[in-house]
C-alpha cells in the first residue's frame, strides 16, 4: 500500500511539475501570481501564493528562479550562506550539500519589520541544475510576526523544531518547470 501510494505522489507530483500554476506544498495549494525576466540574471522567476495573498501581502510563498549563467548549484550556494552570514539581520540554520548529485539545501531566518511589525522571515532554499542550463533555485518562504521577547522565543523554537522537515520537503518536493511568461496578479 505504501509504494502505492509513493508511486500515485509521484504520478501526481508529475503533473503538478508539468501544469505549474499551481502547485502542492505541505498540503497547501500555492498559484502562479507573479513571473518576470530578472534584469540582473535574465533568468526567469515565478512566485507563488496563498490563494488570497499577493507578491505584496504574504504570509507562505515558494519560488523558483532560473539563473541561467550559473554552472554549481554548490558553489551559488556557498556563496549565498556567505551572504547570509555576513548580513546583519540573518541567521544560518542550517547548510547541506550533496556532491554526489550537485545539489545543496539551506535554512536561514531573516528579521525584518514591514507596516510597523516585526517577524522573521524563515527561507529554505534548494540550488540544483537546470535541465539544460544553468541553476535553479526553489525557495519556501513564511513570515511570522511577534510583538516581543517571549514570542521571539516560541517562534525560534517552533522553526528549529520545524526546519528539518521544510528541508526534506523541498529536497523531495518535484521542482516545477519555469513558466518564460510575464505575470503579476493583485489577488
Amino acid at each position: 500500500m505504501k509504494k502505492f501510494l509513493l508511486t500515485l505522489f509521484a504520478i501526481f507530483g508529475f503533473q503538478i511539475t508539468t501544469f505549474a500554476e499551481e502547485i502542492l506544498f505541505d498540503n497547501e495549494i500555492y498559484i502562479l501570481k507573479f513571473s518576470a525576466v530578472a534584469p540582473l540574471t535574465q533568468g526567469y522567476g515565478n512566485e507563488y501564493f496563498k490563494n488570497n495573498e499577493n507578491v505584496s501581502d504574504w504570509s507562505k510563498m515558494i519560488g523558483i528562479y532560473h539563473y541561467p549563467e550559473e554552472e554549481s548549484p554548490i558553489n551559488f550556494a556557498q556563496n549565498f550562506d556567505n551572504i547570509v552570514e555576513e548580513t546583519d539581520n540573518s541567521i544560518l540554520l542550517k547548510l547541506v550539500e550533496n556532491k554526489k548529485t550537485n545539489q545543496a539545501v539551506m535554512s536561514f531566518l531573516v528579521n525584518n519589520s514591514e507596516n510597523g511589525k516585526k517577524y522573521f522571515e524563515y527561507n529554505v532554499y534548494k540550488f540544483e541544475k537546470h535541465p539544460s542550463r544553468g541553476i535553479i533555485l526553489s525557495k519556501y518562504a513564511s513570515k511570522h510576526y511577534f510583538k516581543n521577547d517571549d514570542e521571539i522565543t516560541k517562534l525560534a523554537q517552533k522553526i528549529k523544531e520545524n526546519n528539518d522537515k521544510y528541508l526534506e520537503l523541498l529536497i523531495i518536493s518535484p521542482t516545477p518547470n519555469i513558466l518564460e511568461k510575464d505575470l503579476a496578479m493583485e489577488n
